[in-house]
């Protein structure tokens, strides 16, 4: 089970009140939500093996320099510069430290916490769902993700529909159904209509529904723009139109879209622990934090506490 843990602790932190604090008053709710979740999933999943994968880069250069207009809205500071010349994501301000927390008490319950230099949570996942031998569930609100569906490797996305107690299972049916693609062709169709909410252009005039009919009469994207190539193809001229003049766009959309399946990741360890790595830490942080019934669930779901 890999979590895309930016996506789960940002909608634990919408979908938990503000009013869930520390002792010394500190919103903790983004927190507890997450633990909550955690809890929740092992306890209804039973994984073998459990990573939360982290954003060490959330807006990598390189994607930048390929889209300049990719996640640019999100960038905190006009200009986008901060100290040491890189982004900053603009979250709310009650989230921002509460994410050290969660990285401590996920390091001290034992769970791996996998990111690399350069690269996004999605990378991460799609590196480790490359390398693994048996099923996965990937567990985000991040439809980008849905490119990595694949029943026969059993690859789904549990994605969460309500806060986080209610969560979707998306398997190849349930893209055909609602996309009419599989999960490679989500990746083609993301990137022909964009995404507002990651600064992706998308191809002026293909919606969704243009998208998918795109790709059920040419197959990817190398078939549409054979078809832009082909007179004797059945787009229609403004269709063809906008296709080629995209070209430049589609040339560089899909290192963008796709996520990486090769990043060089650091070792460790992805057992779900059988009962906390560092209870002294644990205890401290538990008492500075006020984590309560949260942190008890999760430790009360893992295999040893049973």
């Amino acid at each position: 089970m890999l979590l895309d843990t930016a996506s789960l602790y940002f909608r634990a932190y919408f979908g938990v009140p503000e009013s869930v604090r520390a002792p010394d008053g500190t919103p903790v709710n983004a927190v507890r939500g997450l633990l909550d979740f955690i809890a929740r999933l092992v306890q209804d999943h039973r994984p073998d093996d459990l990573v939360s994968c982290m954003d060490e880069d959330w807006r990598p250069q390189w994607r930048v320099d390929l889209i300049p207009s990719y996640k640019a809205h999100r960038v905190a500071r006009e200009g986008g510069a901060v100290a040491g010349g890189t982004d900053e994501e603009e979250v709310p301000d009650t989230l921002s430290p509460q994410v050290p927390v969660i990285e401590q008490v996920l390091d001290a319950v034992g769970i791996a916490r996998v990111g690399a230099p350069g690269y996004e949570a999605d990378d991460v996942i799609g590196t480790l769902t490359a390398r693994a031998a048996g099923p996965v569930d990937v567990v985000t609100g991040d439809r980008d993700l849905y490119q990595l569906v694949d029943d026969a490797r059993g690859v789904r996305v549990l994605y969460p529909v309500k806060g986080v107690g209610t969560l979707q299972m998306v398997d190849e049916a349930v893209l055909r159904e609602k996309y009419g693609v599989d999960g490679p062709g989500y990746a083609d169709l993301a990137l022909l209509r964009g995404d507002p909410s990651d600064g992706l252009p998308g191809v002026p005039g293909v919606g969704e529904k243009t998208a998918a009919k795109l790709l059920a009469a040419y197959g990817d994207l190398a078939g549409i723009l054979a078809a832009v190539a082909d007179p004797a193809s059945k787009l229609t001229p403004a269709q063809r139109r906008r296709l080629d003049e995209a070209r430049p766009y589609l040339a560089v959309a899909p290192k963008v879209v796709r996520v990486a399946s090769d990043v060089a990741l650091p070792p460790f360890d992805a057992a779900l622990p059988a009962g906390p790595r560092d209870a002294h830490a644990l205890n401290a942080l538990a008492e500075r934090w006020g984590l309560g019934g949260s942190l008890q669930r999760l430790l009360s779901a893992l295999p040893g506490e049973e």
